[in-house]
């Protein structure tokens, strides 16, 4: 099953946005599922309801510092510009394919979840992680 196919199965069980996509790739780097799960709850609702930055974007934020920080404590400098740059990236192709970066622009519905137009979000940002970020790793 592909992460993009977990992400939306995980977003069906009512994990938030970000726990969505986050939780679909943490076995890669060794952290329980049960351990995302709490790291990302707040995270969801475009940072904790606030209707900020959308979860699932702030998803793929998570997993490109995972994937791309050197844990280089003694040279916190080492890695940072490249995970920043590589974030940026993440955001610009987002954007381009979801019109906004801003939960408040893309929830276009109200409702319980999980709502289409939030199932849309998680999808593209699994999809991007998964097409083009780990494409070559």
């Amino acid at each position: 099953m592909h992460k993009k196919d977990i992400a939306v199965e995980n977003f069906k069980k009512h994990y938030n946005c970000c726990q969505s996509v986050a939780c679909a790739y943490c076995e890669e780097f060794g952290i329980s599922e049960r351990d995302m799960f709490r790291l990302t709850e707040g995270f969801g609702s475009g940072i904790g309801g606030l209707k900020d930055t959308c979860g699932a974007l702030m998803g793929v934020f998570l997993i490109i510092s995972l994937s791309n920080s050197a844990g280089d404590m003694s040279n916190p400098k080492l890695t940072k510009q490249d995970t920043y740059d590589r974030i940026m990236k993440a955001a610009a192709d987002f954007k381009e394919n979801n019109a906004s970066l801003y939960c408040r622009d893309l929830k276009t519905e109200d409702g319980p979840q999980p709502l289409p137009c939030c199932m849309k979000c998680v999808e593209s940002a699994a999809k991007w992680l998964d097409e083009v970020y780990f494409k070559d790793k």
